[in-house]
């Protein structure tokens, strides 16, 4: 039974890590109606570790953009010949914009991860921050819709705009509810980002953060794993990363003819129902 509920929280995972609908709040809604029997150190770190399985899906859908070595396609080598020629300086680049953006994340989570889970990890953040969010999408998109995106490819990015992208990501990092996906997109947006390069940005993003992440929580619960454990963080992990394939490839082919609208309207009942099943004592 505990294993089956593993593989309900790798389908929530796989598909709200990636739609901009926080993985956090329905995670903790899932958790209420089908908890799992486990240790509340154990819980803790399975929320975050089993986001890898999601983020596997990323390294194997984009591999050829994020691997930042081999000849094959290489449009901007750091030498024509020998070793500097399998060297995709245009890859590299992008690596570094996207550590920029870690930043205000990772300094914030390193020093207060304890402190803010314990202040913000309750179903009113979770409500208030899916309203708030959903509410951007709706008006940012209406603003967007006779705008010319200014950024149209990832080479376009700067690093003052990656900076800022991660303070959005940063707002993530403290308020559970927002989502990163959702922070991320909706800074890139505002700061005149396309909806295809917002996204792909976000999922890329997504592998350094996520990676610091389930670290920082494997530290802290450490290696002592008991068998029943394990098969339940594995089985977790092998959905949500199985069920990322298909919503990434979703995602990217939707957002192609439509906008995030949908996605704000979702969050804001969403976050409605947070509140009233709070309130009702449901969760």
């Amino acid at each position: 039974m505990e294993i089956l509920k593993a593989v309900l929280f790798g389908i929530v995972e796989g598909i709200t890590e990636w739609l901009p609908i926080s993985s956090t709040g329905h995670m903790i809604l899932l958790n209420e109606l089908v908890s799992l029997k486990v240790s509340e150190e154990f819980y803790s770190m399975f929320q975050v570790v089993i986001q890898l399985g999601a983020i596997l899906a990323v390294v194997l859908l984009f591999w050829k953009q994020i691997w930042p070595f081999g000849r094959k396609d290489n449009v901007e080598p750091l030498t024509r010949r020998g070793i500097g020629a399998w060297i995709k300086t245009d890859i590299f680049k992008l690596w570094f914009r996207i550590l920029v953006s870690c930043v205000p994340a990772a300094v914030v989570g390193l020093l207060f991860d304890d402190e803010l889970e314990a202040l913000f990890y309750n179903y009113q953040t979770v409500a208030v921050m899916l309203i708030l969010f959903g509410v951007a999408f709706i008006v940012i998109e209406n603003r967007n819709q006779e705008k010319q995106a200014k950024i149209t490819s990832l080479n376009e990015i700067t690093y003052r705009l990656a900076f800022w992208i991660g303070m959005f990501q940063l707002i993530a990092a403290i308020f559970p509810g927002t989502s990163r996906s959702g922070a991320t997109i909706v800074g890139a947006l505002l700061l005149g980002v396309s909806r295809t390069v917002a996204a792909e940005y976000t999922f890329f993003l997504a592998i350094p953060v996520m990676f610091g992440a389930s670290l920082l929580k494997l530290m802290k619960f450490g290696l002592a794993f008991s068998s029943q454990e394990l098969v339940i963080l594995a089985a977790g992990m092998a959905v949500a990363f199985l069920v990322s394939l298909i919503v990434i490839k979703f995602l990217m082919g939707y957002i192609k003819k439509h906008d995030f609208k949908v996605f704000g309207w979702y969050r804001i009942v969403l976050g409605i129902i947070v509140l009233a099943a709070g309130l009702f004592e449901v969760i």
